[in-house]
């Protein structure tokens, strides 16, 4: 039987590959037809199923006159910076729609176990002092200065305050891939994180594949967006002085929570050394970038010379971090799947599972998971089995 030929629109051929983000050659490699098909040779059914498969391309979009207006499902709140973007990525997409099914469930599991509202969701506005809703946050999450002692490091810190935000009825989720595929790359260039605000299931969804430095500051810029009752997609970049009101106001709420001005004017020694931002970093179990950007907030430094001294500390902290993950490879399934998911919302389906509410099928695709040695070693994990 011979093969079926279908005419593809090429303009629907190059929206692919772009919201896929492939450069030149990655599309000569994953599509190698691509060139013909784009002179006017015709794919067949087979090759067309194969290439919506590879740039994560509904199949049937492909059949349309024009490539469709895709909308991010959120407020978009990026900075100037990434307004070039022309059209969100697949890849970006995909993880919102993840976690808004993710959040869709968790909200239905938690209205029939009797959850009541959070009171601090919407409890402000970008009219209210950073400062004082800084305060707020970080009583309730117990993260003062002097409370911080008890973290080794500021990456110990991240993953005790996401522990925090948790318990505060709050999920988090930190990956740096789409899903559970960890070919699909998540680019911080792109969005750094967002926020999905509701009453009883707020959701923070940070970029794994930041830094961790620049992780702690989204993690607490997304929780500002909570408290404004707003979801959000954002940059959270801290070095932005221009951009929309509300996440300028987020990121002064973020770092005042991280690094409070009035502490550290009476900290800061006087010169933003490589040894001044360590130790001020130690003291507050932050990044030195976090750091420095709360000393040019304080005046305590020029625009001029956070500028250079940020780019040198981002190249400084990188290279730490890099001799650190050579020291420490391979990494344990079981230890960063709950991360990505969230604990509170992975033990939530599990339990809710064994229970016999959750279909298994419907457990694994909200985890991420295939099979169901997975799903029980998964449940050891965290403590449900």
């Amino acid at each position: 039987m011979a093969s079926v030929h279908v005419a593809v629109a090429p303009g629907l051929l190059h929206w692919a590959v772009e919201r896929a983000g492939w450069d030149a050659e990655m599309a000569e490699r994953r599509a190698p037809k691509l060139g013909e098909w784009l002179a006017g040779r015709r794919p067949t059914i087979k090759q067309l199923e194969k290439f919506a498969n590879a740039t994560h391309t509904p199949f049937g979009l492909l059949f349309m006159d024009e490539p469709p207006v895709e909308q991010v499902p959120i407020p978009d709140m990026r900075t100037l910076r990434n307004a070039g973007v022309a059209r969100p990525s697949a890849d970006m997409l995909d993880t919102i729609y993840i976690c808004q099914d993710r959040q869709d469930w968790y909200r239905g599991y938690a209205v029939e176990r009797g959850v009541e509202p959070l009171p601090f969701v919407g409890s402000v506005t970008a009219d209210d002092s950073p400062a004082v809703v800084a305060d707020r946050i970080r009583s309730l999450l117990r993260f003062g200065v002097a409370d911080r002692s008890a973290f080794s490091n500021w990456e110990e810190a991240l993953r005790r305050v996401i522990d925090r935000i948790e318990d505060l009825g709050v999920l988090v989720m930190v990956s740096g891939i789409v899903g559970a595929n960890t070919h699909r790359v998540l680019n911080p260039e792109e969005f750094r994180g967002f926020a999905l605000a509701d009453s009883v299931a707020p959701l923070i969804f940070v970029n794994g594949a930041d830094t961790k430095a620049a992780q702690i500051f989204t993690m607490i810029h997304e929780l500002a967006h909570i408290w404004l009752g707003e979801s959000a997609l954002s940059a959270a970049d801290m070095t932005a002085r221009q951009g929309q009101d509300v996440e300028l106001w987020c990121n002064r709420v973020a770092a005042e929570v991280l690094v409070p001005l009035a502490v550290l004017r009476g900290d800061y020694a006087g010169e933003p050394s490589p040894a001044e931002l360590d130790r001020l970093a130690a003291r507050y179990r932050v990044s030195t970038l976090v750091v420095l950007k709360q000393l040019f907030t304080a005046r305590l430094v020029t625009w001029e010379s956070f500028e250079k001294r940020y780019g040198e500390e981002v190249e400084r902290v990188k290279t730490i971090l890099a001799s650190r993950r050579r020291e420490n490879q391979g990494g344990n399934y079981y230890y960063t799947q709950p991360l990505r998911l969230s604990r509170k919302f992975a033990r939530a389906v599990i339990a809710n599972t064994f229970e016999g509410a959750t279909a298994y099928r419907d457990a694994y695709r909200l985890l991420g998971t295939k099979k169901h040695e997975t799903f029980q070693s998964l449940a050891t994990e965290l403590g449900v089995a």
